[in-house]
């Protein structure tokens, strides 16, 4: 049964968790009430160790347009907001499950940056994305982190400072995004990528996404023993010792 929010639809299928941004009348722009859910939302999804994949969408014409500006121009919206909206994208970039998005129509400023957090981007070729916060005299929250580590740095300065948006076609052409879809299949074919991302994901998969979030900022001794002590404990794990039953007898792998 679907949990009661009043910005996210959140369903629950197996070690599968849907969160579905719902605010289609306004392109799922998130206001303070939507941060606190969203917020308190991944931090549940991130305590449940019975969960191993998410998937993150939005209802109607958008995944999401980022921070409500006409809450925020009418000063509904304070700072705490951003504190909210940036600890559940590290929860999400962070979190011991795969995180998979699906972007369509709009995906801007905070919404764009949500699609950052996640470890898979799935776009349709029309959708627009960017980061416009420059033309409303902000930041765009730590998309100055991550869009570099996705695109380099040249290719982020320019969308961040001009604020100009690309389609899905070119955001996979310099790998802001990993797959495009179909316009009009769009969410059938997301199921169908989300259930080859979850045929892999074992500990090692999982470790493995853990190590990938700081290979940036260790240097490489440091790097290399936090390897040696996941790869200890991705081989002590049930899920390699499957793997290697699965490999003998020529069948796929069922994780635990």
């Amino acid at each position: 049964m679907p949990a009661e929010y009043e910005t996210l639809i959140y369903e629950v299928e197996g070690a599968h968790a849907r969160i579905t941004l719902n605010r289609p009348e306004l392109l799922n722009a998130v206001a303070m009430t939507g941060a606190r859910e969203f917020d308190a939302l991944v931090e549940k999804i991130e305590g449940d160790a019975a969960l191993r994949l998410v998937t993150i969408t939005g209802t109607g014409r958008a995944f999401s347009t980022g921070i409500d500006l006409k809450d925020l121009s009418a000063g509904k919206i304070d700072n705490s907001y951003f504190d909210l909206w940036d600890r559940a994208l590290r929860r999400i970039e962070t979190m011991d499950k795969l995180v998979l998005c699906l972007i369509h129509g709009y995906a801007i400023g905070g919404g764009l940056q949500l699609a950052l957090a996640a470890d898979i981007r799935v776009c349709t070729p029309s959708a627009k994305l960017g980061v416009p916060a420059i033309k409303e005299g902000l930041i765009p929250g730590l998309g100055t982190l991550r869009l570099a580590r996705y695109i380099g740095l040249g290719r982020a300065k320019r969308l961040i400072i001009s604020g100009d948006m690309i389609d899905g076609r070119e955001a996979e052409r310099i790998g802001l995004v990993d797959h495009l879809v179909g316009e009009d299949e769009a969410l059938a074919e997301f199921e169908q990528i989300a259930a080859r991302y979850a045929a892999v994901n074992s500990e090692g998969c999982r470790l493995s996404k853990a190590m990938l979030v700081e290979c940036f900022d260790r240097d490489f001794d440091t790097f290399f023993a936090l390897y040696k002590e996941r790869q200890d404990r991705a081989t002590a794990s049930p899920d390699f010792h499957e793997a290697m039953a699965a490999y003998r007898e020529k069948r796929q792998p069922e994780w635990s």
